[in-house]
């Protein structure tokens, strides 16, 4: 006797791509200092850019990408914006692959809103040829994206506990 047995074909689950996630350790892990109280109040303290950059480029599996990225968000903080120039000198006085930066570390932080990249396209007089040079600037998109997120969450969580009190 011979049973057919008839298999559902799945689509294979390969996950979120790592360029299109963040990284969020549990909340009561030793890489996070303290957010919350023990009744979930939100505590007053505010975590520095390395805190902030963890999220984006984690320090325990992208090392790398994380100090390039720590590094640039420190370039960006004391000078507000910067021009193609600025960012050619810091890759060269920090010895980082422009490959690196250019295509998987500045896209990264335009892609989550942390910074913004402006372009003026420019014709000299000859016409021959016409050029772009690059304004990057700090953005206020990652923490208005993320902030959206949480308000959200803890109006979801209210309605439910105020539908149960009633």
């Amino acid at each position: 006797m011979i049973y057919l047995v008839e298999e559902k074909r799945k689509i294979a689950s390969r996950g979120v791509p790592s360029s299109l996630s963040l990284y969020f350790p549990p909340y009561n892990s030793e890489e996070l200092r303290a957010f919350q109280d023990k009744d979930g109040n939100i505590t007053r303290n505010l975590w520095n850019i390395e805190e902030v950059a963890n999220f984006v480029f984690s320090k325990k599996y992208q090392p790398k990408y994380y100090e390039i990225a720590v590094g640039f968000l420190k370039v960006l903080l004391e000078k507000e914006k910067v021009t193609g120039e600025d960012i050619s000198e810091y890759v060269k006085s920090n010895g980082i692959s422009k490959a690196t930066f250019y295509n998987r570390v500045m896209p990264r932080l335009r892609r989550v809103g942390m910074i913004k990249v402006e372009r003026d396209t420019i014709i000299p007089l000859e016409k021959n040829r016409k050029f772009r040079p690059m304004k990057v600037s700090l953005s206020k998109t990652f923490g208005n994206y993320l902030m959206k997120i949480g308000d959200s969450w803890l109006a979801i969580i209210d309605e439910v506990r105020t539908r149960k009190k009633e």
